[in-house]
């Protein structure tokens, strides 16, 4: 967790993916890094962020400070879970959210789970299918958790209350 001086706020910073790039030119090769960074302020806001580099801090900082620049905001039910169960896709990528009762935990793996920790989410079930690319399962969960709407929003859109949007909630 890092302290960003300019905000005051404490960033979590999961680091997804580095990649070696080869460049092939007239005098040998040339090689770069690319890093995949997800970052979360642990309170419902994330983002993800690409950067490449000759050296791997370099990439990872330049990767860093995008995700930053791309934060937007999870509603969360109770400040651990989802509102409601969410399917997102990229590319051959396909995500499956469920929300879960107080004290499940993470039951997602690989690059999800650094997702949802940097969200601040304790309860959530997740299923990757398809593809086990990192980058393809991250975008593809970033596509399911920008479909999450909470009953508030949903409540004010209709001109309704929110215990008539909730009371069939099992």
């Amino acid at each position: 967790m890092r302290q960003d001086n300019k905000n005051e706020v404490a960033y979590i910073e999961k680091l997804i993916a580095v990649n070696r790039v080869t460049k092939v030119v007239k005098g040998g090769k040339k090689f770069s890094f690319s890093a995949f960074i997800v970052v979360g302020d642990g309170r419902g806001r994330v983002g993800f962020g690409k950067g490449k580099a000759r050296e791997v801090a370099d990439a990872m900082s330049k990767a860093t400070e995008h995700a930053k620049k791309n934060l937007f905001k999870v509603p969360l039910r109770e400040s651990r879970t989802l509102h409601h169960d969410v399917e997102g896709t990229f590319g051959a990528g396909h995500i499956v959210l469920r929300s879960a009762p107080a004290g499940t935990g993470l039951i997602v793996g690989g690059p999800m789970r650094a997702i949802f920790e940097a969200l601040g989410m304790q309860d959530v079930v997740g299923k990757s299918i398809g593809t086990s690319n990192p980058i393809n399962v991250v975008k593809a969960t970033f596509n399911a958790l920008k479909s999450v709407v909470s009953p508030k929003f949903i409540a004010n859109k209709r001109g309704k209350k929110i215990s008539e949007i909730t009371s069939n909630r099992s």
